[in-house]
């Protein structure tokens, strides 16, 4: 009792720090104010590889367990060709770059009943690592068809893969015919924050209501949502996203952008986080760009209209085509790796190679100073 009262009361604390007023002003976005990042390294993992009778591949999401050095990555595999899963993996990275990737373990995700996903009951996108507990958050798209409206979701799954328990969502990011996401681009990014005691989503493009898609003349604006750890919803903010970086070959309108993965810059801070834009252009590939959102500032909308809202600021802290990483295909997930010795933060980054043969799944390493 006294555990949870304790518990209660960080969450309350933090809480307050995000929906209090700040009186500095929000850092603006500066195109060339980009942070000191160098790359490290990348691993290729060969198409097709087998791990314990599975292929391993759509690798959307990855987080960090410092005290076991071991990542989790979650697969996109909507139970079309082995059953919804995530991985366990150990590779190293310092200096010299990113070790060989070995994989140590696999788990097929359950429903509240014990049994498997049924094909295509649920595309799962983003996985973190309770620092409380050491169980699994993780969030799926849901589905949007003519005749199929099936919600989004954050569901928590023990680490045997077995579940546990379904947070509540916005009613906004519910799929309605005329409101809620677009589909496929519906409950993408999340992020423990403020210790563990607070959850952040992020849909990967504006809700039905919020307006059009980015374009090549445009960006789009989509959301950020924090709940407490435990259920309640908190604030959701407008996260303006950047136009479409190119225009697709050789018919145009073949693009898009969005939010694929959102990462707390500091363990401890309720309103920093990294955001991770991915664009996709036909005939012209990918463009990756990674964010420092500050919510300071921003107007919350959980109960109020996205019409002349203060939307979160924004800052480039890396375009990955500057790096000279080569390829860039399409990366999805990142996490905070180990510290290297230079005192150096590592981001790790990985993409989800669609289970195609012409694309590769990396693991990428970053420094940051």
């Amino acid at each position: 009792m006294v555990r949870r009262s304790w518990s209660l009361l960080i969450a309350i604390v933090a809480v307050a720090g995000i929906l209090a007023p700040v009186a500095t002003a929000a850092p603006q976005p500066v195109a060339g104010d980009a942070a000191p990042v160098r790359l490290l390294g990348e691993q290729i993992i060969p198409f097709g590889t087998d791990f314990q009778g599975t292929t391993v591949g759509g690798l959307s999401g990855i987080d960090f367990q410092p005290s076991t050095g071991e990542y989790v990555l979650i697969s996109d595999d909507r139970s079309e060709r082995d059953p919804a899963r995530f991985y366990t993996a150990r590779f190293g990275v310092d200096d010299r770059g990113v070790g060989p990737v070995t994989f140590t373990g696999t788990r097929p995700l359950r429903t509240s009943d014990g049994s498997l996903y049924a094909p295509k009951s649920l595309d799962p996108e983003e996985i973190r690592i309770d620092p409380w507990t050491g169980d699994y958050y993780w969030t799926q798209e849901g589905e949007r068809t003519d005749t199929v409206l099936a919600d989004p979701s954050v569901r928590i799954t023990h680490p045997d893969g077995t579940f546990v328990a379904e947070l509540p969502i916005p009613d906004n990011e519910r799929m309605r015919p005329s409101t809620g996401p677009r589909q496929n681009l519906a409950l993408e990014g999340a992020t423990f924050a403020a210790g563990g005691t607070l959850f952040v989503t992020s849909v990967e493009a504006p809700l039905l209501q919020d307006g059009p898609v980015a374009t090549v003349r445009a960006g789009a604006t989509s959301r950020i949502t924090v709940q407490a750890r435990f259920g309640p919803l908190l604030a959701q903010y407008a996260y303006p996203m950047e136009p479409v970086f190119a225009q697709s070959r050789p018919d145009p309108g073949q693009g898009m952008n969005g939010i694929a993965s959102i990462l707390a810059a500091d363990p401890l801070d309720p309103t920093k986080y990294l955001v991770l834009e991915r664009s996709f252009v036909v005939g012209v590939g990918n463009k990756i760009r990674i964010y420092e959102a500050d919510t300071n500032g921003a107007t919350n909308i959980r109960d109020a209209p996205l019409d002349n809202a203060r939307p979160v600021a924004k800052r480039l802290l890396v375009d990955l085509a500057d790096l000279g990483l080569d390829p860039i295909d399409n990366i999805e997930g990142m996490t905070w790796g180990p510290r290297l010795r230079s005192g150096e933060r590592t981001l790790i980054l990985v993409s989800d190679n669609n289970f195609a043969d012409q694309q590769v799944t990396q693991i990428v390493a970053l420094a940051l100073r």
